[in-house]
């Protein structure tokens, strides 16, 4: 990266706050500056650019057209500047940070609820978990595991079963008791609602159950199973969702399970991770709780914490 092109970050910052705002009186309200220390900054922005980016009318600030498309291209940058700050800082206090990408659902409805055992078993480990829906690549991506659902596939990196998902049947008891559901067949006359990233789920228990159902494709479509839950939690439909992740809607009413009849899925959750990661201790203990409490999910029991 050559210096001379990579302009002080003041000035960068003072000239997308002043393009958001157009305006260099709100900008100095936001960065707690005077309006013509905002006004100094971006001048001496134009000048290192070479570039008009900004056009003074009366008392207005308006974009030019080079302002525009600067201001398009360098958002991004800080951003992830910012991004790249907040998770760096997130190191301060802990001897040893775990990066993880994780399914949202996953990590929202199964995972979350159960890394207070994790941290006890490791009390000085920082957590940073985000959210991937596509396979990534670890050499590319700061990353020390991830979650993983499908075939034990991914390329670098080593996968771990953890445990298959049975999808069960459930509506709201409003929507069953609205429609007269009270035999399987009667769910392919009423509206489903569907997973994009899983088209063919409700075809499979159709067909599993050698239920005729011409339909099964149809149904409002989202992108996550928790916006499926909320929405079958409002009466909108019926819903295939993993037994798991409705535990607690089920146990409080919100969610009936219509039918004692299951779709295991021939694919599974994996924790997958490059092999020199385990190298790692934080890693290591991670893999090693993590197996323990999938364990506890397909059997039962309560897992067998270390220590």
């Amino acid at each position: 990266m050559k210096r001379a092109f990579v302009p002080p970050a003041d000035t960068l910052i003072a000239f997308e706050c002043a393009a958001r705002h157009e305006s260099f009186t709100r900008a100095a309200k936001e960065l707690h500056l005077t309006q013509g220390a905002v006004s100094k900054q971006v001048r001496h922005l134009e000048d290192r650019l070479g570039v008009e980016l900004f056009r003074r009318v009366r008392q207005r600030i308006i974009l030019t057209d080079a302002g525009r498309l600067y201001l398009h291209d360098i958002r991004g940058a800080l951003e992830d500047l910012t991004a790249a700050t907040r998770q760096v800082m997130s190191y301060a206090g802990s001897q040893d940070v775990l990066n993880l990408a994780v399914l949202p659902t996953f990590g929202t409805r199964w995972l979350a609820p159960r890394l207070s055992r994790f941290m006890r078993i490791y009390p000085h480990a920082g957590l940073n978990i985000s959210v991937r829906l596509q396979p990534f690549d670890f050499e590319t991506e700061p990353f020390d595991g991830a979650i993983h659902h499908g075939d034990p596939v991914w390329a670098g990196a080593i996968a771990d079963p953890l445990f298959p998902e049975d999808v069960i049947p459930v509506s709201s008891p409003v929507f069953r008791d609205r429609h007269g559901i009270e035999a399987p067949a009667d769910l392919a006359r009423v509206p489903r609602l569907q997973l994009a990233t899983r088209p063919n789920a409700w075809k499979q228990w159709f067909d599993a159950l050698e239920i005729s159902a011409a339909t099964a494709f149809q149904g409002v479509r989202f992108e996550q199973f928790v916006m499926i839950s909320e929405a079958a939690i409002h009466h909108l439909g019926a819903a295939l969702v993993p037994r798991f992740f409705v535990e607690d809607e089920l146990a409080s009413g919100r969610l009936v399970q219509l039918f004692d009849l299951p779709l295991t899925q021939s694919s599974a959750y994996h924790f997958v991770y490059p092999e020199t990661r385990t190298l790692r201790p934080v890693v290591s203990a991670f893999r090693t709780w993590l197996i323990e409490e999938a364990r506890a999910e397909r059997t039962g029991e309560d897992p067998l914490l270390p220590g």
